[in-house]
């Protein structure tokens, strides 16, 4: 058993490795001035979900409220979200995306996605392509149970 959780440990060690690796690249290959990596995962979550609250964000991002607050007052300042008032609770409030930030999210989107296909057709073979396809159910559960 403890050799099953030492192969375990190596391969989460390896594949950390890697995520970070393609990470710090994608982001390498964004201008400056682009979004930061968090404000990029809470502007493409309120394009896949919605409007939502600041401590919804937070819980589903993993940070303090405090550093929800911090990246929401930045994507503000670009105008890149709105906040609101909820119509249902006056007390709440909602952040909604703005055209500007769909619009920035694309872009990025775009990039990032045009990069990585490039690589993915001139460095991979056909059947590495299916390979890494085939594992991105398995990283998106990975990402969510993180």
């Amino acid at each position: 058993m403890g050799q099953d959780l030492s192969e375990t440990e190596r391969a989460a060690a390896s594949l950390k490795l890697a995520i970070g690796r393609i990470a710090r690249r994608l982001r390498r290959a964004h201008a400056v001035g682009d979004l930061t990596l968090s404000e990029a995962s809470v502007v493409a979550r309120l394009d896949r979900h919605g409007d939502t609250t600041p401590g919804v964000l937070a819980d589903e991002e993993g940070v303090r409220p405090q550093a929800m607050g911090t990246t929401l007052a930045a994507l503000e300042e670009r105008a890149l979200v709105a906040r609101r008032g909820d119509a249902a609770d006056g007390r709440r409030v909602l952040m909604s995306l703005t055209d500007a930030g769909r619009a920035v999210l694309q872009d990025r989107r775009s990039e990032s996605v045009q990069l990585i296909a490039h690589v993915l057709s001139e460095d991979f073979t056909p059947a590495e392509r299916r390979r890494l396809t085939a594992v991105i159910p398995l990283l998106d559960r990975l990402a969510e149970r993180l």
